[in-house]
């Protein structure tokens, strides 16, 4: 990267959203037109155009990393009959009160449920499209809405009724052991997402009480936000066989056996845009990875009289280098709005990084680069300006993530006794402490904290060693593991 000259050092990006997270967030999904939650239906929301842009970009790395790793599309009615829904009984235990029912269709009677997960509705197909072992291991996975009859209070884009960009994917495997190194591929998927995103994360075991309904085992990922609390935003299945019993999906081994397929599902919501949004935004507003800004680079030109022609021409031929190179680029030219005016409006929405070009600037060979993620602003040559923008690029996408980060394991605790862990619970964040792993004495601890357990940590870096601790509810037992507890949206 060109050598570059500071002309305004990093600035404290001001945080008041902390206080009262929900109205900022709010705010700033409003105002940017990402978002709109005056949709007259509890639970359903509008994406706006600015908002759509960015959904569609992370959906495409969401289907990137899918398609590269052997998963193919797929796209299912949202329409499931009822009897499928309701053959796996702790499944439809688990979601009976979740369900949107169709019960007429025109003036005739029906039996259907709305989606709110599609196992069963995937695996009557599964039935007819698998037949030996060659088919396996086999994966699909589609982007749909989903439904659920949220009776709690809605959130934009956080708690919803139509879950309107929900990935799942659906895999079937011929015994545990490739299940659950499927279960490993769909962890190190759903990484490179974050990554991309430049999300924090926590991996965790769900405790046995908190288990996807028919699963084996859940694990999720989850990050902190800025009011303390944490947001699921990934979760990942082992299902053993008990979907394929109950819908009769089996194969024909080497040895002319049948068998039961093993499957899995993973899913991810429009949370992680939400989760975007809530981890790097400011008061400024917005503040988006390059990664997926629609708007990568605005070019804000600044004209006086006289000097029109000389600046357009230069804003000219830095857009078409910068699109050429493949860079999302926007030239803010409106003769309405000082310069001032711009820079707070672009601020707001998040763009990465902003070139300022004048006349002394045209005269001197040179531009201004303003960067949003530390509101930094350098002087740099206009000789191989496309080398330092993308450079720069790529250090602000490694600056949110590193920030993010260190955020998150600020936010992330142990304690070994009751009252440590209200005090900690009650300043924001995630506390582990100790457990045996009896569930009722999980649940005891749950209740102890007035909080969620988030499950047994599975982060590589996360702490194993327990040793001498006693369960913080069940004194009598021994502790085996950390248990993360949080309170959750």
């Amino acid at each position: 990267m060109a050598k570059l000259q500071l002309i305004k050092p990093r600035e404290k990006r001001p945080r008041e959203k902390w206080r009262n997270f929900t109205d900022w967030f709010n705010w700033i999904i409003m105002e940017t037109e990402v978002y709109d939650f005056r949709y007259p239906v509890k639970g359903a929301y509008v994406w706006r155009p600015y908002g759509m842009r960015i959904r569609r970009l992370v959906e495409s790395y969401v289907r990137l990393v899918h398609d590269e790793t052997g998963h193919q599309e797929v796209l299912f009615p949202v329409f499931i009959p009822y009897e499928f829904f309701s053959k796996e009984s702790e499944h439809i235990r688990g979601f009976e009160n979740e369900v949107f029912w169709v019960s007429k269709g025109g003036t005739g009677e029906e039996r259907l449920v709305l989606r709110p997960t599609s196992e069963t509705a995937m695996m009557p197909m599964f039935k007819l499209w698998i037949k030996d072992h060659t088919d396996l291991p086999f994966k699909v996975y589609q982007i749909v809405s989903v439904f659920r009859a949220e009776t709690k209070a809605t959130r934009p884009m956080i708690r919803l009724r139509e879950i309107s960009m929900f990935k799942e994917a659906h895999t079937a495997h011929a015994n545990r052991e490739d299940a659950e190194r499927q279960i490993k591929e769909a962890m190190e998927i759903y990484k490179k997402i974050f990554d991309y995103l430049s999300i924090p994360y926590l991996i965790s075991q769900r405790p046995e009480w908190d288990k996807f309904a028919g699963a084996v085992y859940t694990i999720a990922f989850d990050t902190v936000m800025p009011d303390g609390k944490t947001m699921q935003i990934g979760t990942v299945h082992y299902l053993g066989t008990n979907f394929s019993r109950v819908f009769d999906v089996r194969y024909l081994t080497p040895s002319g056996d049948w068998e039961y397929v093993h499957t899995t599902s993973y899913g991810i919501s429009e949370r992680v845009i939400a989760a975007m949004i809530a981890v790097h935004g400011d008061d400024k507003g917005l503040a988006l990875p390059p990664n997926v800004a629609p708007i990568q680079v605005v070019i804000v030109p600044i004209m006086y009289k006289g000097t029109e022609e000389a600046i357009m021409r230069e804003v000219k031929s830095i857009t078409e280098e910068l699109t050429n190179a493949g860079i999302r680029v926007k030239v803010d030219d409106r003769t309405d709005k000082t310069p001032g005016w711009k820079y707070n409006y672009w601020e707001m929405m998040g763009v990465p990084l902003r070139i300022e070009i004048g006349p002394k600037d045209v005269e001197n060979r040179q531009v201004v680069l303003a960067r949003r993620d530390t509101m930094e602003k350098f002087v740099a040559p206009r000789e191989g300006i496309v080398d330092t923008v993308k450079e720069l690029l790529n250090v602000i996408n490694d600056n949110m993530r590193s920030m993010a980060w260190e955020f998150l394991r600020s936010m992330t605790t142990k304690a070994t006794t009751v009252d440590e862990a209200r005090k900690r619970l009650d300043s924001g964040g995630v506390v582990e402490v100790p457990w045996s792993g009896d569930n009722d004495c999980g649940m005891a601890i749950q209740q102890l904290l007035d909080a969620d357990a988030l499950g047994v940590p599975m982060d590589e870096d996360a702490s194993k060693d327990i040793s001498g601790l006693r369960d913080l509810a069940c004194s009598d037992k021994q502790a085996n593991y950390w248990l993360r507890i949080a309170r959750r949206y």
